[in-house]
């Protein structure tokens, strides 16, 4: 059942003290945990999610339990897990029900019984383990019934974070909250990405945490060309100019192929990753990224291309006919919390195959192995870093950290001012573009035109944009506000 993860492996705090750019972040970090250090003394914090992969909260745990530790702060991460293949079913339900949609599936008694079952199960693994004064923070609904089941038999400081919402109220959202607030009593505080968030039943015990990326991560250090084109090469995404040093992973990337099966991602021919305009997203397979919107709106942007005047303009015209649309997210078998990514995959697979065969040339849906977690972010980051563009499309999105990823590695990103994370964090012709409406594949076709149209104006908008995640949405700031809460909390 539930499971302890090793964090191990990660960079540790002197590490990045050593990073020129880095070391002001880690001082202050540094100052800010003298106090509470002492005052958690005899205390253990806990982590407690659902996933130690697949992105959002399982990727940001890692550094941030490994940091907290070398402040001299006991922390754990456990992940919760089921052997009844229903509960993710209805966790989903209730996760997409917070951003707004209903799928149909009913949170009722039955449904209810499910989810305190496997809650019931996991506490009692963390009742042998979890002591008097710990800490306990539970992450998204899917553990949320923990703490009421803990705290009958252990007196605990507990926080619930929230990592997804919406900003307003429809019949799907106050289901999703009438749900889990039966479990909200249990809680001392509740932690949300952003401000509209906040449900009424937490209103008086909440606190915005912006989630903050490790600019050391696989998937964030600074990757030098060489290391792009071996990381291409070695995942399958590219053809290499020229041999390469190191050897190919254990698992390729996978490439949706005119037939409808998956294969080698360059077995049809090279995508152009190291030579041709890229616009890519990178996400979870989930209705709530706006794929087929975004699908749609690139093969308007190409038949523009193919069949429009040419342009006054030969590089604009040029870049039109070069561009590929790259669309990426993880082998969908591999993420146990999400139930619906094989689903929404085949949605997006039947839209691809409709397409006239010269934008299917153009356009590459590409599944990513999770064999091995380091070589997974690599590969997304070697393609963040060859991309002319990074979409983040989401109807709703409670806080964008491949947002985040690409605005550190000075990529223009475009997304929308309807999803609220996105809008918190890209600040519109400054850090790039959003739009109006995710589903307006006419506005998404005049943003994607002149952003690949605006050479200097990409540049600018990518300086700013690592600039603003310097600032705000590095883990050193967001551990600096989860330190401050538990001060106060133990105070």
């Amino acid at each position: 059942m539930t499971r302890i993860i090793d964090v191990s492996s990660q960079p540790n705090i002197d590490d990045y003290a050593a990073v020129a750019h880095l070391t002001e972040a880690v001082d202050n970090l540094r100052a800010a945990a003298v106090g509470t250090v002492e005052r958690l003394r005899g205390r253990r914090v806990w982590m407690v999610n659902s996933t130690s992969q697949g992105g959002g909260v399982a990727e940001m745990l890692p550094s941030m339990v490994s940091l907290l530790r070398d402040l001299g702060i006991e922390t754990e991460w456990a992940v919760i897990d089921s052997d009844d293949p229903e509960f993710f079913a209805v966790t989903k339900s209730v996760h997409n029900r917070i951003h707004g949609e209903n799928n149909g599936r009913l949170l009722d008694r039955q449904a209810r019984a499910r989810y305190e079952a496997t809650n019931a199960a996991n506490a009692d693994f963390l009742l042998k383990r979890v002591q008097d004064g710990d800490i306990v923070v539970v992450h998204d609904p899917q553990p949320m019934a923990l703490a009421g089941q803990l705290k009958e038999r252990r007196k605990l400081a507990t926080v619930w974070r929230c990592h997804i919402g919406l900003d307003e109220m429809n019949a799907a959202t106050a289901s999703a909250w009438e749900f889990l607030e039966p479990y909200s009593a249990a809680y001392d505080r509740a932690v949300f990405s952003a401000p509209e968030y906040v449900p009424e039943m937490f209103r008086d015990r909440a606190r915005v945490i912006w989630p903050g990326i490790n600019p050391l991560s696989p998937k964030n250090r600074f990757l030098h060309i060489r290391l792009i084109v071996d990381v291409l090469a070695n995942s399958g995404l590219a053809v290499p100019p020229a041999p390469v040093l190191t050897d190919p992973y254990p698992a390729h990337a996978q490439r949706l192929q005119r037939t409808g099966a998956f294969a080698s991602a360059t077995v049809w021919g090279d995508i152009g990753l190291l030579g041709r305009p890229i616009v890519t997203q990178v996400s979870r397979w989930d209705r709530l990224k706006g794929w087929e919107p975004l699908l749609r709106a690139f093969a308007e942007l190409k038949r523009s291309a193919f069949e429009g005047e040419r342009s006054k303009d030969p590089f604009s015209w040029k870049r039109r006919q070069l561009v590929r649309l790259v669309l990426t997210g993880p082998d969908p078998a591999s993420i146990e919390d999400d139930p619906e990514g094989k689903e929404v995959l085949e949605e997006l697979k039947a839209a691809y195959l409709a397409l006239e065969p010269r934008l299917q040339d153009d356009i590459a849906i590409v599944a990513l192995p999770m064999v091995s977690l380091e070589q997974n972010a690599l590969m997304v980051s070697a393609l963040q870093r060859c991309s002319t563009i990074v979409v983040q499309n989401s109807l709703r999105e409670g806080f964008g950290l491949t947002v985040t990823e690409a605005m550190w590695k000075r990529v223009p990103i475009l997304s929308n001012a309807q999803a609220c994370g996105p809008r918190h964090q890209i600040r519109d012709g400054v850090d790039g573009r959003l739009a109006r409406d995710p589903t307006d594949e006419a506005e998404l076709v005049q943003l994607l035109d002149e952003m690949l149209s605006d050479h200097e104006a990409r540049d600018r908008w990518g300086r700013s944009a690592q600039r603003r995640v310097h600032q705000k949405f590095l883990v050193f700031r967001q551990l600096i506000s989860w330190l401050e809460l538990w001060d106060e909390m133990v105070r």
